[in-house]
């Protein structure tokens, strides 16, 4: 089961155990909880990295949820790839607010499509909408990509006939190490 600590948290878990409970006779009977106090906006959670490491070791055979959202709100493309990994353990997965999001049944394939459909238009409008902000910053004169190095060759030259190394060269500029060298090379091929 996973829920996400916060203020509900507790009134999840007692309908996620109660819902376990009435599945008894179906064989059901809770084998962990995964809490994490941290946003399900990451991966990066210590309670739901365990869960997928138990699922890899088939330590249980259904996940439940409260709803999609407290499993993961990284976004459609990543949290189907949560679920699908789940598939690939042979564990299945349900969320207990939305019936009909479930691995469970004769519906498992046509929803894991559903959910990929949804997730590959959301990157083509993630796309659409950089592109859309790029265009517009440009429009507005911003110019994009890496700041240029303010450092002119002849300054860098002279520091490094002096004897300085090309970090004492970036430390003395305010440039990065990588620049300095960049520009000598870039003067010793001209």
């Amino acid at each position: 089961m996973l829920g996400r600590a916060g203020q509900d948290h507790e009134n999840q878990l007692i309908d996620l155990r109660e819902f376990v409970a009435r599945k008894a006779g179906e064989g059901w009977e809770l084998s962990e909880v995964y809490t994490d106090r941290a946003s399900s906006k990451t991966a990066e959670r210590p309670a739901f990295r365990r869960m997928f490491d138990d699922a890899s070791r088939k330590q249980f055979d259904v996940v439940v949820f409260w709803s999609l959202d407290r499993f993961s709100r990284e976004g459609t493309f990543e949290t189907l790839g949560h679920l699908q990994k789940l598939n690939s353990y042979g564990v299945d997965w349900l969320s207990y607010k939305e019936e009909y999001l479930r691995s469970i049944g004769i519906f498992r394939d046509a929803i894991l499509s559903i959910l990929s459909c949804v997730a590959k238009q959301e990157r083509v409008r993630l796309s659409e909408r950089t592109i859309a902000g790029l265009n517009r910053a440009r429009a507005a004169g911003k110019v994009l990509g890496r700041p240029k190095a303010k450092l002119r060759l002849e300054r860098a030259q002279h520091l490094r006939d002096s004897g300085k190394s090309f970090r004492e060269i970036a430390e003395e500029t305010g440039v990065s190490a990588m620049t300095v060298q960049r520009l000598q090379k870039r003067d010793a091929v001209a």
